[in-house]
């Protein structure tokens, strides 16, 4: 019996101790998806093309990561491209050399400028926008990585100066005009004046790669407050630092209290709600973006619990016509960007919204979306036209392609998520984006299997990954 089968064999043995009723074997190159009134069979394999397609082993010991169908591996992109594959490690050990390998990746390209947001595999930087979050995931990533598998092997010394590296740039940009040298060279649509005594960490563009309006991006903050909280737990746990632990922590209970006191405000009729930007003085920008971190997914990112209050009210405004970067047409409704054309939405923009809802209806709503907007039969797009997806832009988005793997994974296969673990969030502790699952156990447990037995059967054809 080869590798691969036997690994579906198991799976289906361990179903058929579960399952209140007989399992037929499925396919071992589909999996199923309920959409609207029917099952849709699609191939799991596309639901590991990020590692088969955009992974790349180095002489250096390292993983490169492109991000698609552009020939540069972003800081942010990279670390969102991994962690949905964080879960297999305790079943495929082998892969614990490739995602070391990001980790050290990340790690070098951090030390060849902070403010880098992407590099090329030759160490280059491809683009030098300074995004708070493009230091924030790679901790993220780190830590879900360490936190899931036990493996203290990324804690190497290149590691650990690319985290001082990045607590001493936050601090720095916390206090941008008398401490940073950077600057962006074209002129930008941006509001240069801003408090720099809110606590909150100066930026010079958003997550989508467009200026800010105001200096402050709060998904960004909220972000870097979570990933200094992570970053201070390993700090002292496996490097002794305790300087890096204290001015870790420090930085993120800064951080949050200058979203608590300036990124939230009263709407008439609305409540209290996060904004998307500020300026510190009462001057905000009330919307969202679809890139993430964005108002819409903060759950996912450990900021709030998915019922927090605020965050609800939140939810409602940016997921409705009142924000200015909510379209709707035929196919589709969602997020979309100024990044793109306007009316067109993104798929990671509707997949973030399902990676951050209890709500099942709201799940299966977004799978019924994007298989009407047809992107279900290859790889995702960055952007589409809602009343015609023939119209997209980027036919090949990495980052978009391993959250929606991590959807189907959560959701019709009945994976967790790769979790924070203990990680306190700003309301009381709820896990990492508990979203429920939308198929029945048995098809849960014969999709997991067809799931195993694909990955199984990949990595027996590539052994280069």
């Amino acid at each position: 019996m080869s590798r691969a089968r036997s690994y579906r064999f198991a799976a289906l043995l361990l179903a058929a101790g579960f399952a209140v009723a007989a399992i037929s074997p499925a396919s071992a190159e589909t999996l199923n998806i309920p959409v609207e009134s029917h099952i849709r069979p699609i191939q799991t394999s596309v639901l590991f093309s990020e590692m088969f397609s955009n992974f790349f082993k180095e002489s250096d010991g390292t993983t490169y990561v492109q991000t698609g169908d552009i020939p540069a591996m972003w800081l942010r992109d990279s670390a969102a491209q991994t962690i949905p594959y964080i879960r297999f490690v305790p079943s495929f050990p082998d892969l614990r050399y490739t995602f070391f390998g990001v980790i050290q990746r990340d790690a070098k390209n951090v030390l060849v400028d902070p403010h880098a947001e992407a590099f090329s595999a030759d160490y280059h930087v491809w683009e030098d926008k300074w995004e708070i979050d493009s230091l924030s995931w790679p901790v993220l990533m780190a830590f879900m990585y360490y936190a899931n598998t036990g493996d203290r092997t990324i804690f190497t010394p290149t590691f650990h100066k690319a985290m001082q590296t990045i607590v001493s740039t936050l601090q720095c940009e916390q206090h941008h005009a008398t401490c940073s040298h950077y600057s962006w060279p074209k002129p930008v649509p941006t509001i240069a004046t801003y408090n720099p005594d809110t606590g909150m960490i100066w930026s010079a563009f958003r997550p989508s790669d467009d200026p800010v309006m105001y200096r402050y991006n709060v998904p960004q903050n909220a972000i870097a407050a979570v990933a200094m909280k992570l970053l201070a737990a390993f700090a002292r746990e496996t490097f002794g630092d305790t300087k890096l632990a204290s001015e870790a922590e420090n930085l993120s209970a800064q951080v949050q209290t200058g979203i608590e006191r300036y990124g939230r405000t009263w709407v008439t009729g609305k409540g209290w709600m996060y904004v998307y930007e500020t300026d510190g003085y009462g001057r905000d920008n009330l919307m969202d973006d679809a890139n993430i971190p964005n108002l819409t997914t903060l759950p996912i990112i450990g900021w709030c619990a998915t019922d927090d209050p605020v965050y609800l009210n939140t939810r409602r405004f940016t997921l409705s016509s009142a924000d200015p970067y909510y379209y709707s047409g035929k196919y589709a409704a969602g997020l979309g960007s100024p990044h793109t054309p306007k009316g067109w939405v993104w798929p990671i923009g509707m997949i973030g919204a399902a990676l951050s809802t209890r709500r099942r209806v709201e799940i299966a709503r977004a799978i019924d979306m994007l298989d009407a907007s047809d992107t279900l039969n290859g790889l995702m797009h960055e952007s589409v036209n809602p009343n015609d997806p023939s119209q997209f832009t980027r036919p090949d988005f990495g980052w978009a392609n391993a959250f929606w793997a991590d959807l189907l994974f959560r959701t019709v296969a009945g994976y967790r998520a790769v979790d924070f673990v203990r990680l306190d969030t700003v309301t009381p502790f709820e896990a990492f984006s508990d979203i429920p699952a939308i198929t029945p156990l048995f098809t849960q447990l014969d999709n997991s299997a067809q799931v195993t037995s694909t990955l199984g059967e990949l990595l027996s054809q590539h052994s280069s990954l």
